[in-house]
């Protein structure tokens, strides 16, 4: 059934149904009914100590020896490194194998590095003032730039695993880049949607979708003139978040410097409403999309940045993917429009403020 109101019918609000992501042609099976369950899983206790603002035991704080026997800079602001325990290294390997098509492999180069966001070591991006947080986009232009002009180099990934939830291993606030010669899956998908959107429609997907949702604004978290934070309708994760700029930029490198500045404001408020969620540091994996460094023009390849996070009902209740979802496809039980009025409704302060 086609229409173009964008807002879910009621008759869905409390119903089975499956929703379409058109950035990667995949389909979520949405149950509302199920989030009236009781709970009774693993339930754990946050941690929500306050840290030093420098650790000397840490491997990412300034003048520290790091785990390869490198000692870090004494550092002010931001801090890039080679990653002591990279994923992928340089050099190009002309090998692999194909068995039939059946047994395939190849060789894949690339670099992998580590971005500390600041010195100090017991803050995270919400506690974080703008000029430092805009410091942060100012760094993640400047990789995308270096490492994409590498011949080598066909795709740069930047992206951030907060709290022991996500499998950090180190509370410092810092991100990671894997940039490598091959296009990797999810930007792959990606790319070919946003493709056809565009020979189709000589706009963006994402320009497209914004627009879509500025008709409701039920799943809008937080916006300023030049960026929107949503819950996308398709998400997966029960608080997931798309962060979207209004003008359709292939990458962060594009940006000038008032969209920059409204980056780091949008980051900053929507990281807060995590926290204030559940007075918890917030646990997530989130990370941006930018077009491809292959050299092409991507006029289709708008820029966007995915926020995942595990918990589900409160501070000790995670969504797992497992059962159904590894087997069959990704389910939710939270709408994406219930989860959307939470956010809006959690304060944008800092957990360190009184």
């Amino acid at each position: 059934m086609t229409t173009s109101d964008p807002t879910l019918p009621p008759v869905l609000r409390d119903a089975p149904h499956r929703r379409f992501n058109p950035l990667t042609g995949e389909w979520v099976l949405v149950s509302p009914h199920r989030a009236k369950r009781p709970w009774q899983g693993q339930v754990e206790t946050p941690a929500v100590a306050r840290r030093p603002a420098y650790d000397p035991t840490c491997y990412l704080c300034p003048g520290n020896a790091r785990v390869g026997g490198e000692r870090n800079p004494d550092y002010a602001t931001t801090f890039v490194f080679e990653n002591d325990f990279a994923a992928l290294t340089p050099g190009r390997v002309d090998a692999g194998m194909d068995v039939d098509g059946l047994l395939v492999a190849r060789a894949e180069s690339g670099r992998a590095r580590v971005l500390c966001f600041t010195p100090r070591h017991d803050l995270t991006l919400p506690d974080m003032d703008l000029p430092t947080l805009r410091g942060v986009v100012d760094l993640w232009a400047a990789q995308y730039e270096e490492l994409g002009a590498d011949p080598d180099i066909g795709h740069v990934q930047i992206f951030e695993n907060k709290g022991e939830a996500m499998g950090a291993s180190n509370p410092h606030p810092h991100g990671q880049i894997w940039a490598q010669r091959s296009l990797p899956l999810h930007a792959a998908r990606e790319l070919e949607r946003q493709r056809d959107h565009h020979a189709r429609h000589r706009r963006t997907l994402l320009a497209d979708y914004l627009a879509l949702e500025a008709r409701g604004g039920e799943r809008t978290v937080v916006e300023n003139d030049h960026w929107v934070a949503l819950v996308p309708f398709w998400a997966v994760w029960p608080f997931e978040t798309l962060v979207v700029p209004r003008r359709p930029a292939p990458h962060v490198a594009a940006l000038d410097d008032a969209e920059r500045d409204a980056l780091a404001d949008v980051l900053r408020r929507l990281t807060r409403r995590y926290d204030r969620l559940f007075d918890v540091s917030f646990p997530y994996s989130a990370g941006l999309h930018q077009a491809p460094t292959d050299g092409a023009p991507h006029p289709e390849w708008h820029l966007h940045l995915h926020f995942y996070p595990p918990l589900l009902r409160s501070a000790t209740v995670r969504k797992f993917l497992v059962g159904y979802e590894m087997l069959g496809e990704a389910q939710r039980d939270l709408t994406p429009e219930t989860a959307a009025e939470r956010l809006r409704g959690a304060p944008e302060t800092s957990l360190l403020e009184p």
